[in-house]
């Protein structure tokens, strides 16, 4: 029989913890695929032993490209929900009959484990929070959400809704941010439900450093701003270079006028400035031009 609801576990060096992420989601689940994502451990035999059907890569490729690959495999089963959880014991699997309930409903499109509204509970440390506040900032930058948690990767997606979110192209951790923003533009109903996640007493559940991780994070979200609104994030600080360009060159002018002194320091100044401004705004009016003819083009399509 074709499966009505499949977990999606993205996996690397997770010998420690895939079998009881995989157990007890099968619980909840009529199958559970999971991308082995070049592990040089048994994370991947385990996970097949257990009864899970493993997308192997060769090399660790990253979470963005090891979902691409998962809803690859998923779109094949045509599914009714599609869950997605992590391999490292942060999320709980007996937790997945509360994303499942907003959609069974018919209340949500896209259902989001969240640590960060009420009920939700989470021992994240000092570092992690206020990386997660900076990154939430930035991503209200791309899109009006309301969703707190924008870096839970515990999620369940109808099928539709799956469709509509597959076209993120980080292959890292950015990946939550790009389908939290293309569903805001597909006009999704996005909902959070509470739920606890652990970090004390796991392995170290990031293969990355902090800064490096969060970095990737927000140079995505930086990426997607500029992308989405160009005019306003490139356009706008372009004039204002080109504004200032102006009044210090007429200063410049206006003070040698005066006392036949030219200021090298305010001439340089005043050329940065005019680089600076004028590379922004032609940037700005390629990516608005470059926007405009890719909706033009998808509405053709369509």
């Amino acid at each position: 029989m074709k499966p009505l609801i499949v977990a999606c576990i993205p996996a690397y060096n997770e010998e420690r913890t895939i079998a009881r992420v995989v157990v007890e989601a099968q619980r909840y689940v009529d199958k559970v695929i999971v991308c082995d994502d070049g592990s040089t451990d048994l994370t991947g035999e385990i996970a097949r032993r257990l009864g899970a059907e493993v997308v192997r890569h060769e090399r660790n490729m990253g979470k963005g490209a090891a979902l691409r690959d998962l809803f690859r495999v998923v779109k094949e089963y045509d599914p009714k929900i599609i869950v997605v959880l992590d391999a490292d014991g942060q999320h709980d699997p007996n937790d997945i009959p509360k994303l499942l309930e907003p959609l069974v409903r018919g209340e949500a499109d896209l259902v989001i484990g969240s640590r960060y509204v009420r009920g939700g509970e989470a021992d994240t440390p000092i570092y992690r929070r206020i990386g997660l506040k900076i990154i939430t900032f930035f991503n209200r930058g791309v899109v009006k959400s309301a969703v707190k948690d924008t870096q839970s990767g515990f999620r369940a997606f109808t099928m539709e809704a799956l469709e509509e979110c597959l076209a993120f192209e980080s292959n890292g951790f950015g990946v939550e941010s790009e389908q939290i923003t293309l569903a805001a533009k597909k006009g999704l109903r996005v909902k959070e439900v509470p739920i606890k996640i652990r970090y004390r007493g796991l392995p170290r559940t990031s293969k990355k450093s902090p800064f490096l991780q969060g970095s990737e994070i927000i140079s995505i979200v930086l990426k997607m701003v500029v992308e989405e609104r160009p005019l306003l994030y490139l356009g706008l600080p372009g004039i204002i270079f080109v504004l200032l360009a102006i009044a210090l060159g007429t200063y410049l002018l206006l003070l040698f006028n005066v006392t036949r002194y030219f200021s090298l320091p305010i001439a340089i100044i005043t050329l940065g400035s005019s680089v600076i401004g004028i590379t922004l705004i032609v940037s700005a009016l390629t990516l608005y031009g470059l926007n405009r003819l890719v909706k033009r083009i998808k509405a053709i399509k369509f």
